[in-house]
């Protein structure tokens, strides 16, 4: 199975559990800034488990416990590319261009953007 195509609200409620492991929906809307009632939470984690982005794992007294099927970084990257598609035509040099001119990337960014590069660039010219 692929990685499902989720709604933004999905991707939020996926990232609360990536960052508390394993929880339940009350644990995951607890955790969700302005979050809407339990039970609208409650139906996005049935669209995620409908669409294979989360498992349950156990139970806890009533409640189930889950845990997210997809890998963060699996999902980050399919979305950087629907993005990239969408605004940019597949390009990643404006999306750097935009972050940098919306100052959310430091000289700091810069300078690991830099580092993580090294490797690539030997990788291609075969050193």
């Amino acid at each position: 199975m692929g990685v499902p195509e989720l709604s933004r609200f999905e991707l939020q409620c996926l990232g609360k559990l990536w960052s508390l492991g394993s929880a339940s929906i009350r644990s995951v809307h607890e955790a969700l800034d302005d979050a809407p009632t339990y039970s609208t939470v409650k139906k996005i984690f049935e669209r995620l488990e409908e669409k294979g982005a989360v498992e349950r794992v156990r139970r806890d007294g009533n409640a189930w416990v889950y845990r997210s099927v997809v890998r963060p970084r699996t999902m980050i990257r399919k979305e950087l590319r629907r993005l990239m598609d969408a605004l940019f035509d597949g390009q990643a040099a404006p999306l750097v261009a935009h972050l940098t001119e919306m100052n959310e990337l430091s000289l700091d960014d810069l300078r690991e953007l830099e580092r993580s590069l090294k490797p690539v660039r030997r990788k291609k010219s075969g050193r």
